[in-house]
């Protein structure tokens, strides 16, 4: 029985014209059911309302809207048009189970979980809603189609939210749910996405852009009309029924040409693009001879995704040719198959009705769901899940062959470590070298397309990756299976590389505990981290589980709270020497109380302007500088042998002199390195003093550089260009 609808009302307007599409789709029952779905939603929602002013029903409403213009099935749209009851009305999803059956009810609770989590950071907050995001898909696909066109029609509508939201929604759409959609193969749901993100983050480029497009508008319509029918009229004779369109590039596209590229608009290839469809594999090929033959074709700029699909299962054969009138423009040439996968990716198989064959696909299509689960679950930084979808799920790839001529694709910058585990995890932990078309090649080569790899293994008994992988792997998903080998495997060698870690970094941060402080502070951080004992912890962090640098603002606060409940009302540490209340500089350091004192500078810390400092007076020697944090500086002044020697002393403000500091680099050894690093310094004008190397049996050299700078800044920019060299695993400042 039809429901009662009010063509006044704004709600019901636009649900009038969601049956109209859905009634050349879906039979009779099917839409009385969702109409049914409909009414309940909307008393539900009522009273309710969203920022643009509008009844909150509107947007369920809209979002059933897109997924019916893709064919989503019944189920789907009920879902839409339910997917906040539970979240934001007193409706349960047992209500949703018993109005609708458990299929509807699934779909819907899916969508709630995915709500937000109370966590401490925005990060790790982001990272759960990811991975409850990827457990749903993994059970119903159909979530995140519905999720994905909730997404849209929020940043449809996100002007009417304050401008650091919409910059927060737009971020994370480009980061998370574009990928998504682009590894999804929904192609329009991706392209609107990335153009809506950009416009609100960089409204004035996706302006200059739509400018463009604009003011080419006829001259293009001419142009690409024009090109149709030259290829019409030679390609009809040879493949009659093939069906020939135009388009242009998104604007995300062309933004991320010029404004990462650093291309003109006139500098890209494929902003006009010409789609030929045909009904035969063997056509795509004859239909590319004519094109070659008809146009001059551009190097390097053909791509044959037919024979080498993509991930997402996109196929085509692309290549950009060069017309008559000297503009370049693509061309993409496919099956009517491949280009309903193109389109709708895996919504193809509701739109299309594809049956038990198609379900079977489907399934094979969506194991890269449960592999992404399974590599999460051997890692303790949840964090991982986000950094693969952004740096694994790009658009861009490359494709490499095994020498048996298998494919595997990669993302844009993989290196031949990334191949090896993306064969398989095996022959990455055994991975001793690699040859690129017949070449030995270093583990930091990147792939291009089209070249054969082959990865030399070893057959030694235990063999392994090296800890310095983590820093040449490009793709998340070879990182995360080098981590879980060391968790595994190297135990005990993880629990000494995490203390060396802890210990480096609270060195680092003037953090000094005695040795039962320490252990009672490291207990206390594993138990809130949820690690059994501290030995989990520090090997946690020495196979890469745990960021100890995140984590070190927390551990700052942490200490400072125990020191100030340790000392309340403590006095100033440094006392000065009462005789003379009178400063005197020297050598660029003040110091109180003495007049016309020699000043030294301790070599066992290399104190530096910048750092906080303490004076001792010496037997005959003036006064020896010390950092404060130096080990050789008592932590509590009052209770250390002869503390009147110690003095308050400190930087002039315009301090000119410059200064030794030594550094400690450790490194892959690799042919140059030295080199590098000396024309790094060159480059900065800073004279190097001393310079010495030792290599280590496992690839590893470590470089002791004494150098002479004017304060702590300049060698905090010097230590981060070093850092920046190709191969720079660590640099650090010591006192050698």
């Amino acid at each position: 029985m039809a429901i009662n609808l009010d063509t006044n009302s704004q709600a019901d307007k636009e649900f009038i014209k969601l049956r109209e599409t859905l009634e050349k789709s879906l039979a009779k029952e099917e839409i009385e059911e969702i109409e049914k779905a409909y009414e309940w939603a909307r008393e539900s929602h009522e009273g309710q309302f969203r920022f643009s002013g509008q009844p909150y029903i509107i947007h369920p409403i809209a979002v059933a809207q897109i997924l019916a213009d893709f064919g989503m099935d019944k189920c789907s749209i009920i879902a839409a048009l339910l997917h906040d009851i539970v979240e934001d009305t007193n409706t349960t999803i047992d209500d949703v189970r018993e109005k609708f059956g458990d299929e509807v009810a699934s779909i819907v609770d899916g969508l709630t979980k995915m709500g937000k989590v109370p966590l401490k950071t925005k990060e790790e907050q982001q990272a759960e809603n990811v991975r409850k995001m990827l457990i749903a898909m993994s059970q119903d696909i159909r979530v995140i189609i519905i999720k994905l066109a909730d997404r849209i029609h929020n940043l449809r509508t996100l002007s009417y939210m304050r401008p650091q939201k919409r910059r927060d929604k737009a971020q994370e759409t480009l980061e998370i749910y574009a990928p998504i959609a682009h590894r999804l193969g929904i192609r329009a749901m991706k392209e609107e996405l990335e153009d809506l993100a950009i416009s609100y983050l960089d409204p004035i480029a996706y302006n200059n852009i739509e400018a463009s497009l604009a003011k080419q508008q006829k001259t293009r319509k001419e142009y690409l009309d024009q090109i149709k029918e030259q290829i019409k009229e030679r390609v009809s004779k040879v493949v009659p029924d093939c069906n020939i369109s135009g388009r242009i590039k998104s604007v995300h596209g062309i933004y991320r040409k010029m404004y990462m590229q650093n291309k003109s608009f006139d500098e890209i290839y494929d902003i006009y693009a010409v789609r030929i469809i045909v009904d035969k594999l063997i056509d795509c090929y004859n239909c590319l001879g004519i094109i070659h033959d008809m146009f001059q074709p551009i190097p390097g700029r053909f791509k044959d995704y037919i024979s080498m699909p993509k991930p997402n299962m996109y196929q085509s054969l692309h290549t950009t040719v060069i017309g008559k009138e000297g503009i370049p423009f693509e061309v993409q040439i496919r099956t009517w198959e491949m280009h309903r996968t193109a389109e709708y990716g895996i919504a193809a198989h509701w739109k299309y009705k594809l049956g038990i064959s198609g379900k079977q696909k489907l399934d094979e299509r969506l194991n890269w769901i449960r592999q992404l689960l399974e590599e999460q679950n051997e890692t303790d930084n949840p964090e991982d899940i986000v950094r693969t979808i952004k740096d694994d799920f790009i658009p861009e790839e490359v494709f490499a062959f095994t020498p048996k001529g298998d494919v595997v694709d990669l993302p844009y910058g993989s290196t031949v470590i990334d191949f090896a585990y993306g064969i398989h995890s095996a022959v990455g932990h055994k991975m001793m070298g690699a040859k690129v078309d017949g070449r030995i090649v270093p583990l930091d080569h990147k792939i291009k397309t089209g070249e054969i790899v082959e990865i030399l293994t070893s057959t030694q008994p235990g063999k392994g990756p090296s800890r310095d992988w983590l820093n040449i792997a490009r793709t998340s998903s070879a990182r995360a299976k080098i981590r879980a080998w060391f968790k595994k495997e190297k135990r005990d060698e993880n629990i000494v590389e995490g203390k060396l870690a802890v210990e480096r970094e609270f060195r680092h941060n003037a953090i000094r505990f005695s040795d039962t402080e320490r252990e009672e502070f490291i207990a206390q951080l594993a138990q809130k981290h949820k690690f059994n004992t501290a030995d989990d912890f520090y090997a946690a962090i020495g196979y890469g589980g745990v960021s100890l640098t995140k984590m070190m603002p927390h551990i700052k606060d942490e200490y400072n709270k125990i020191i100030k409940t340790k000392e309340p009302q403590k006095e100033e540490d440094v006392r000065t020497v009462p005789i003379k209340p009178k400063k005197t500089k020297s050598d660029g350091v003040v110091v109180e109380g003495i007049d016309n004192c020699l000043i030294k500078f301790s070599r066992c810390c290399n104190p530096l302007p910048g750092d906080n400092i303490i004076g001792f007076i010496t037997r005959g020697h003036g006064v020896s500088i010390h950092k404060r944090d130096c080990t050789n500086v008592p932590e509590t002044i009052e209770t250390a042998p002869e503390p009147d020697r110690w003095i308050k002393a400190y930087w002039d403000e315009h301090v000119k002199e410059t200064f030794t500091a030594s550094l400690t680099v450790l490194c892959m050894d690799r042919r140059g390195l030295i080199m590098d690093i000396t024309t790094q310094l060159d480059a900065m004008h800073v004279n190097i003093n001393s310079f010495s190397t030792k290599t280590s049996k496992d690839g590893r050299a470590t470089i002791n550089v004494s150098i002479s700078v004017n304060g702590t800044e300049h060698l905090k920019n010097v230590m981060g260009k070093i850092a920046k060299i190709n191969g720079v695993i660590d640099v650090e400042r010591s006192n050698v």
